[in-house]
């Protein structure tokens, strides 16, 4: 007969392979989940574009931004951190990417909404080289699951200029 001890091994260890298992089935399953993300995102105004002291160019903007999220939650997702990025490039870099909101959506009853917003980040590039420049706005989103690994994407939702003069 076997002792409390070895019963009590047992009934751990059983726990514990049923719990790797099914945490590796929803890993598994999210691989399946092709969401379809519908996001908008433009410069409804720019409050304040200006030469900062230290010679850095400097925007502060006002956004209009809607978007469903709701196909990136699954029964495996915690939470989704979502951030929108002004892209553009100089002659030293291909690629600047400059965030300029961002947002945590905790579950899938908040992951639709509209709204207008100030950009919460400013808007500065190391130089002048704002001026009348051609900017991408990125939504990127990273999907934190409760098991397995993280699942991040992005697309672009818009474009916009700066205008050639500081305001």
């Amino acid at each position: 007969m076997h002792s409390f001890m070895h019963r009590l091994n047992n009934l751990v260890t059983f726990a514990a392979v049923l719990l790797a298992v099914l945490c590796a089935a929803a890993s598994f399953l999210d691989a399946f989940n092709s969401p379809s993300v519908h996001a908008h995102a433009e410069v409804i105004k720019i409050n304040r574009f200006r030469k900062q002291l230290s010679g850095n160019d400097e925007a502060s903007l006002t956004l209009n931004i809607s978007m469903d999220l709701r196909s990136l939650f699954t029964w495996n997702t915690k939470q989704v951190f979502i951030f929108l990025a002004a892209e553009y490039e100089t002659s030293k870099n291909s690629l600047n990417q400059i965030s300029l909101w961002d947002h945590i959506v905790p579950d899938k009853d908040h992951a639709e909404f509209q709204a207008q917003v100030a950009n919460k980040y400013p808007l500065i590039d190391q130089g002048s080289n704002l001026r009348g420049k051609k900017f991408e706005l990125v939504l990127h989103w990273h999907v934190m699951p409760r098991t397995g690994r993280m699942i991040q994407d992005k697309m672009a939702v818009s474009s916009f200029y700066l205008p050639e003069a500081y305001t």
